[in-house]
């Protein structure tokens, strides 16, 4: 094969010039050619994490060898045949080592159980700060003389970032890195919480909220991203139980801590415990937590290495492969909702998690109706109602590798490529200790009546919330795989915006309906959601079938395969 003559070398202390390949066909495309990547020698991530990986970012021809496995030499070398020239291109993809220090996967388990507790605490304030103005929106409404539901506001607009925030955020990660966007992010949560804490209308309160939603809304987006980036599929199972802890059980010890300190110090101290916890979060992700994506870090590896050598062969598949801005756009923006509009699976599950989501905030209006205008409680005494449903969500965390350990033994039975609906069978246990919950929870709320009825209704709450989520996100990137991210992003915004909605009209269902009523309409919806894992499981292969974007394993498993 004929290469093309060598370059000149570049001065030590510039970066060689590199012009990505735009009229170039990667040598896979040619039946006469193969690519050259006989180097690899260690398998270390599966095609689960694909995720995870830039697929917006790089074209349908990108290879991952480059960040999924170790190689002797830390290079993989590939040729592209010029569509101009037609002759080949040699260049030297940059990879981790065996062993490499700098590979994440490679660092220390307590440093790693570090970086994992201080991306779940981060999770945790961020939940955190979603729940704890739960705690005195009447004295918001008091301070600025407006309605009770303009003060519930401060809950839609927050949770509404929730859901915009990740269709940018995911992506950016892609290109930056997880630490950038973090850092940025997280800095911007916490100066915009300093002026809603003083504000003196009720405009900058509801500002800086929808500001501290969007900002917020990157680390909850990133962290699975993070785990994925430190773990291995075997490793992952603790870890990931942690995390998937936070998002629920940092909205119910918000109103339980909430409760007390209004009490104390009033609703304005609200927001002031949100700036000391998102400061603390922003220097422990600033200062301790380094860049644990392996495309970033190989990236500025490969920088590097051209400064020092001079050689501007060595590159990596962002610059090799990247996708065209337009498409890359279209993937960000258009397909989760193309995903959600086409696809039954997504729009199902979507649907499922907003009636949870939705559920978890009507809790924040649903707890004081009951506890505070039925039966006269403080705040402070409202917020100790919660600590069920927490105790709930932290029991379904514990058994999660449990869970993922019987996952594998079903996998094993069914050969290398298992059916997704394997996935379902956590969620179709669990999904009955919701309804039960709520049937719990409304018929024990009479105002005579003993607090304890609805206070444990909130244990089966939580203890299916953390099933039935873990095995619907599991379920939707076996399916779709390569189009995962795009789904998931489908799924987090309607959650987000159905959950944002349901605290406007809450009280006026209570006040309506009764209390009884009302919390039996909620357990009746969730009642019927209980069919959707069911319908998965005995038609979801027939479903998948005739998707226009189902991964299917005859499909050859590389990146890019559905578009």
């Amino acid at each position: 094969m004929e290469s093309s003559p060598p370059l000149t070398p570049a001065p030590y202390d510039t970066e060689p010039e590199f012009v990505p390949p735009s009229n170039a066909l990667n040598i896979t495309d040619s039946p006469s050619m193969q690519r050259l990547d006989t180097v690899r020698t260690r398998r270390i991530d599966p095609d689960e994490d694909f995720v995870n990986m830039p697929s917006r970012i790089l074209s349908n021809e990108a290879n991952m060898a480059e960040y999924t496995e170790e190689t002797a030499l830390g290079e993989i070398p590939t040729s592209i045949v010029s569509r101009t020239s037609g002759k080949v291109e040699k260049y030297e993809l940059v990879t981790f080592k065996i062993n490499d220090p700098e590979n994440p996967k490679n660092w220390s388990k307590p440093y790693k159980w570090y970086c994992t507790c201080v991306v779940a605490f981060t999770c945790f304030v961020v939940a955190f700060c979603s729940g704890v103005v739960t705690a005195d929106l009447a004295g918001v409404g008091k301070s600025f003389n407006v309605s009770e539901e303009v003060t519930f506001l401060t809950i839609t607009v927050f949770v509404v970032g929730f859901g915009v925030g990740p269709l940018v955020f995911a992506p950016m990660s892609e290109v930056f890195g997880r630490q950038p966007v973090y850092t940025s992010t997280l800095l911007v949560a916490v100066v915009f919480t300093i002026p809603g804490a003083v504000a003196k209308n009720i405009g900058t309160l509801l500002v800086t909220r929808a500001i501290d939603g969007i900002a917020f809304s990157a680390p909850i987006v990133l962290v699975g991203g993070t785990l994925a980036d430190l773990w291995t599929v075997e490793e992952r199972g603790v870890p990931m139980a942690v995390f998937s802890a936070a998002p629920f059980v940092g909205p119910a010890i918000g109103p339980l801590v909430g409760g007390f300190l209004s009490d104390a110090k009033g609703w304005r101290w609200l927001y002031w415990i949100q700036l000391i916890m998102s400061g603390t979060t922003w220097i422990l992700i600033t200062f301790t937590l380094p860049e644990t994506y392996a495309p970033t870090i190989l990236s500025k590896r490969a920088k590097k290495i051209r400064k020092e050598t001079g050689n501007a062969r060595v590159v990596t598949e962002q610059q090799l492969n990247p996708r065209p801005f337009k498409e890359t756009l279209y993937l960000i923006l258009f397909r989760p909702m193309q995903l959600l509009v086409l696809e039954p699976i997504v729009f199902l599950v979507a649907l499922y998690m907003s009636v949870l989501y939705g559920l978890l905030y009507m809790f924040f209006v649903a707890f004081p109706v009951i506890y505070q205008e039925g039966k006269g409680y403080t705040a402070g005494i409202t917020g100790l109602m919660f600590i069920p449903l927490a105790l709930g969500v932290t029991t379904s965390s514990a058994f999660s590798p449990l869970v993922n350990k019987h996952y594998l033994k079903m996998c094993a039975k069914h050969g290398p490529n298992p059916p997704p609906e394997l996935r379902l069978y956590p969620m179709m246990f669990s999904c009955w200790f919701v309804p039960i919950g709520l049937f719990i929870f409304a018929w024990t709320s009479y105002s005579d009546v003993l607090w304890l009825g609805p206070a444990i209704a909130g244990f089966p709450v939580g203890l299916g919330f953390i099933f039935i989520y873990n095995s619907a996100n599991n379920y939707i990137v076996d399916v779709y795989q390569h189009q995962a991210a795009s789904a998931l992003a489908a799924k987090t915004f309607v959650r987000s915006l159905w959950g944002a909605g349901c605290v406007l009209f809450t009280v006026q269902m209570y006040h309506t309906c009764g209390y009884e009523w009302a919390g039996s309409i909620l357990a009746f919806i969730s009642l019927a959601c209980c069919g959707i894992p069911f319908l998965f499981f005995f038609w979801g292969e027939k479903i998948r079938r005739i998707s226009r974007f189902a991964y299917s394993p005859d499909e050859e498993n590389t990146p890019g395969t559905k578009g």
